[in-house]
């Protein structure tokens, strides 16, 4: 019997230590909960606040705020010739800076009968080394820089593993992804410091998200270039300077137009100009962003997923995409 009864107040001791465990589990489950859910209402505030309530309220006047003229680098097609034509609707004067010249004139000439804003060109190769750099810093010497736009950019041909890309892809994606923003970022910079305001956007890309296998070393420049931009708003925001950092998500250029079953969804693969509308109306508001209301979802996604999940997803898409090429 009095076994029995040390059985019954051991049964109650652990019952009762049992159930501080419960109630301490559950507070934790309940702050855990409330914080899960604050972190995605604010989420879900600043996908309002960035990219549906700009479009509502009136148009800043971007050459008061930065000044006369925008230099995008990449000019002659996809986003940079989109993002370009949207500056110069704004009413800066641009210049375009490209490998070939014939193309650039003529979206040069296409902005100027479409806007009637000054345009210049130049013609520089970003795969040739620091010699190009010479003759841009001289060319805009004289030019009121208001807002420098990163674009230029090398991509793999199609996803593949590292050690087959060729070694001229990986030069070029180091010249052209990681140097010619680098450089571009260091010429205008002290004309903007002197004049106290400026902009800068570099255009990353989603795979800087987590690690993306099959495109290793372009998502890695990307992920250099968003920790660049990064960096510099946090020196150079106290002098006046806006740095942002652009992270898109698959945009229907010329490079993912055979990309069919990306093509169908527009919602989710925009066009360049419309991917450039929206990611302009951010300038000034949000110093990381995709520029997209839709590639916002996606980026929320990324950041919640764990990684391996986002390395099956990258594998799953990779292998889709060199079956349609």
């Amino acid at each position: 019997m009095a076994a029995v009864d040390s059985f019954y107040l051991l049964y109650r001791e652990i019952a009762r230590s049992c159930n501080c465990y419960l109630e301490a589990l559950a507070l934790v489950g309940a702050w855990y909960t409330a914080r899960k859910s604050i972190t995605v209402v604010c989420d879900f505030y600043s996908l309002v606040r960035l990219h549906f309530v700009p479009r509502l309220v009136r148009r800043a006047d971007l050459v008061k705020q930065y000044g006369r003229w925008a230099v995008v680098s990449g000019a002659a097609e996809g986003i940079g010739k989109a993002y370009a034509e949207e500056l110069a609707s704004r009413g800066l004067s641009v210049m375009l800076i490209s490998r070939d010249l014939e193309p650039l004139q003529a979206v040069a000439k296409g902005i100027e009968d479409a806007y009637a804003v000054e345009t210049a060109v130049i013609a520089a190769d970003f795969h040739s080394g620091r010699e190009i750099y010479g003759p841009i810093r001289e060319a805009l010497r004289d030019k009121d820089v208001g807002i420098l736009v990163n674009n230029v950019s090398v991509s793999y041909p199609c996803p593949q593993y590292f050690a087959q890309v060729p070694e001229d892809t990986l030069w070029d994606i180091i010249n052209v992804n990681i140097a010619a923003a680098s450089l571009l970022v260091h010429i205008v910079l002290p004309g903007m410091v002197a004049r106290k305001k400026g902009a800068i956007v570099t255009i990353s890309s989603g795979s800087c998200c987590k690690p993306t296998p099959h495109l290793a070393a372009f998502s890695a420049s990307k992920a250099y270039l968003d920790h660049l931009s990064r960096a510099l708003q946090y020196e150079y925001a106290s002098k006046g300077i806006f740095v942002q950092s652009l992270i898109p998500f698959c945009v229907a250029s010329g490079t993912t137009a055979h990309r069919s079953f990306l093509h169908r969804c527009s919602w989710l693969v925009p066009s360049p100009r419309v991917y450039a509308h929206h990611a302009v109306s951010t300038l000034g508001i949000s110093k990381r962003t995709t520029g997209y209301w839709s590639h916002s979802i996606q980026f929320l996604f990324a950041q919640y997923m764990p990684e391996w999940l986002w390395v099956w997803g990258a594998n799953l898409l990779h292998r889709s995409l060199c079956t349609e090429a």
